[in-house]
């Protein structure tokens, strides 16, 4: 789990030490690579590698930022059905889940063509799924003896959620936000491929700008595209291992 955390904080701090500029060339295009350049340069014949680490920042904070707006979203209506049995509030979170989430993403971004209408868009898509896991969760604890007395006090809804009911579904929400996190990298990545990047170094642009000349140069191609999926893989995995322990606090 921690080596996730460094993977993280890592992508974060790179681009502080990335040898060259993510704009400037600095070589012929598509060269292979050499140890001045390790993966070789692209098609205007930029450092592979300086966009790369570059392009994390942006990627991880972005993915981050919008998974956090999502997940706090869509707790919010899950725990508000769970404790109050109004199916209605669900309802405008299950209009946008029948809605495809490149087709948020393409709205969104038409009309706030910006980092904050990226990371709208991203939450928004991803709130639905979030309100889900948590109603469900919190639905289990709910119906238990404790928080039944406490509803039977007269507790408020702050007392019932601080020390009833958050402490049992904490983890099934932090193991969800990981899954968002995960959503979130694919389709700001997403984004970038299909030209709505707000990075001149989003590793989507990377993926997008590269193909054209897989065959002269693929590491330009598959440096990028490994990046989004050890991203992925390492950040699913945290969140399996958060949810293996969720589901021990609920047993």
């Amino acid at each position: 789990m921690k080596w996730v955390l460094a993977l993280v904080a890592g992508l974060i701090a790179l681009p502080s030490f990335a040898p060259h500029s993510a704009t400037k060339p600095i070589g012929a295009p598509y060269s292979w690579p050499t140890w001045a350049m390790p993966f070789g340069t692209d098609h205007l014949g930029r450092d592979v590698l300086s966009r790369m680490l570059h392009g994390g920042r942006p990627l991880v904070l972005t993915s981050l930022a919008a998974a956090a707006a999502g997940v706090l979203l869509g707790a919010a209506v899950g725990l508000a059905v769970a404790l109050t049995k109004r199916q209605m509030l669900m309802w405008p979170l299950d209009a946008i889940a029948a809605v495809p989430p490149t087709l948020v993403l393409l709205l969104t971004l038409t009309a706030m063509p910006d980092r904050t209408g990226l990371v709208l868009a991203v939450a928004i898509a991803g709130a639905p799924l979030a309100a889900r896991v948590t109603q469900a969760a919190a639905a289990q604890v709910v119906g238990r003896a404790h928080v039944e007395i406490a509803i039977a006090r007269g507790e408020n809804w702050a007392w019932l959620l601080g020390r009833e009911i958050l402490p049992l579904v904490g983890g099934t929400v932090l193991a969800d936000a990981g899954m968002r996190f995960v959503s979130s990298v694919h389709l700001v990545a997403a984004a970038g491929f299909l030209g709505l990047s707000v990075s001149d170094s989003d590793w989507g642009l990377l993926i997008v700008e590269a193909l054209p000349g897989a065959p002269l140069q693929p590491w330009a191609l598959l440096v990028p595209v490994l990046g989004v999926a050890l991203l992925a893989v390492s950040s699913n995995l945290f969140a399996d291992r958060v949810a293996r322990r969720s589901r021990g606090m609920l047993g």
